[in-house]
């Protein structure tokens, strides 16, 4: 399995842009997709983008148009751009691996705090 450690969080006011970075370390030929959750006081945590190795990408409806993930499978990071901020997108994000070993479990990192003030 992986180490994911994030950076980029940061408080920025609304309609600017912050850069998430995910870093992943250790068994890194095992991992298929990595992408971005995240997750608010009481609230569960949700899928905000993800990638494949293959560089396919999804995203929620809510920040279409908004976020941009990319992976440079050379460093073994992955990136969400974020772009036109809201202060709903204020939360923890959390980069998650996945394994092409599907009975493996999901990776997660240690979460970094994005804050849109309005």
């Amino acid at each position: 399995q992986v180490q994911l450690v994030e950076s980029g969080g940061g408080l920025v006011q609304a309609g600017g842009s912050l850069r998430l970075s995910c870093a992943a370390s250790g068994s890194t030929s095992s991992v298929s997709s990595m992408g971005w959750y995240r997750q608010t006081p009481g609230k569960q945590r949700e899928l905000v983008a993800a990638i494949t190795s293959g560089g396919s990408a999804n995203y929620a409806d809510s920040v279409k148009g908004r976020f941009t993930i990319s992976r440079d499978n050379a460093k073994n990071t992955v990136y969400l751009q974020m772009n036109s901020l809201k202060p709903e997108d204020t939360a923890v994000y959390y980069c998650h691996a996945d394994y092409y070993h599907i009975s493996l479990p999901r990776s997660w990192g240690q979460g970094t705090q994005v804050t849109v003030s309005s």
